[in-house]
């Protein structure tokens, strides 16, 4: 008796863990919290096939609860034979409709939204000035961090996406080096990056990532790339269009070189970085390194650290050890600790929103 009263409270305690924690998700990265309209259709048909899959469980529960309360021995005795329905053609038409009738309910609106979300024939429309429509995003997938270029405006970033809200924002996917998965969860579902084609989909972005935990929605690597693919995150800032267009504004006018701060830093990273990363968003992708034009603006250093001095020289001397399989190498032996401090203080004041 004790022994069954246990289970059922364990039951139980399970039952009211799974109702509290389903309100845990934080919305700068969880799917149950769409955050465009992409994600909400998509986690409408999450919702539609989780109720199919319910009733079907709730279906079998009452039949088999049924069961062994209506033939139970201690009521019919030890020589009760059920009535047998093998072969019963109601019985059999019953089993074989309703899970037909099921599955066209899931697949009807399943078919629908493939087609609609798949639909990227706007992305080529261009106005009578013969500029395009949407805003095109260029993905490139690499070991360990994400390109980001903007063909139509001549701006190129990394590891930050910044995108304008309510509108349809296209992009075309792919990878440098291996396959990887492009992946925003609070905005919609994931697709591959492959070395040999270009995948092409859209997303939509309705609400404003200002007032999220770190100002951004979370963005991530979704398929496995190599020993450091869960430390593959980038980060999504979504503005109102104004503030979009001042903000590409901003990465072109970092083509004019202008002053900074720590003249010492500059040279240091001229002499060190400079083969490698670009501190102007204006041009085209392609670099060996992430684009450091915006990198003061940034809230993660690699993609995951406290963006802070500390840990920026952390990942400089010693990048392997930070987020093992990565390209950029060890800088530990080269540079001095006060032109890793001066290196440090130049990188993080490079800033387009300030």
């Amino acid at each position: 008796m004790m022994k069954g009263l246990k289970k059922w409270r364990l039951f139980s305690l399970l039952a009211v863990l799974t109702v509290f924690l389903a309100g845990c998700g934080q919305q700068e990265l969880s799917t149950l919290l769409p955050a465009g309209q992409v994600g909400k259709d998509q986690f409408n048909l999450l919702m539609l096939s989780s109720g199919i899959m319910l009733f079907v469980i709730l279906v079998v529960v009452v039949i088999y609860v049924v069961a062994l309360i209506r033939f139970r021995r201690s009521k019919l005795g030890e020589d009760f034979i059920p009535e047998q329905v093998e072969g019963s053609q109601k019985l059999e038409l019953i089993w074989t409709i309703i899970p037909i009738i099921l599955i066209i309910i899931l697949a009807v609106p399943t078919v629908y939204y493939t087609y609609k979300l798949g639909d990227v024939k706007a992305m080529e429309e261009v106005n009578d000035d013969g500029k395009a429509k949407h805003l095109v995003v260029d993905v490139t997938a690499k070991l360990y961090w994400w390109e980001f270029e903007y063909p139509d405006l001549g701006i190129v970033t990394a590891q930050e996406l910044v995108v304008p809200t309510k509108e349809k924002v296209f992009f075309n996917l792919k990878a440098a080096d291996v396959k990887h998965s492009f992946w925003i969860p609070a905005i919609g579902g994931k697709l591959d990056t492959n070395v040999e084609n270009l995948n092409k989909f859209y997303l939509s972005f309705d609400k404003e990532s200002e007032g999220l935990k770190d100002g951004v929605f979370y963005g991530k690597c979704a398929e496995l790339c190599g020993p450091s693919h869960s430390l593959m995150d980038f980060k999504v800032k979504t503005l109102p269009r104004d503030e979009f267009d001042a903000w590409a504004k901003n990465m072109k006018a970092t083509a004019d070189g202008n002053a900074v701060a720590n003249a010492a830093g500059e040279e240091v990273f001229k002499q060190s970085c400079i083969g490698c990363h670009a501190v102007s968003g204006a041009g085209e992708g392609g670099a060996a390194g992430p684009n450091l034009a915006a990198f003061g603006d940034r809230n993660r250093v690699a993609g995951f650290l406290d963006h802070d001095a500390e840990h920026l020289k952390e990942w400089i001397k010693n990048p392997q050890k930070v987020k093992p399989g990565n390209e950029m190498p060890s800088f530990e032996k080269q540079l001095s600790e006060q032109e890793l401090d001066d290196l440090a203080e130049y990188l993080l004041g490079l800033s387009v929103e300030q």
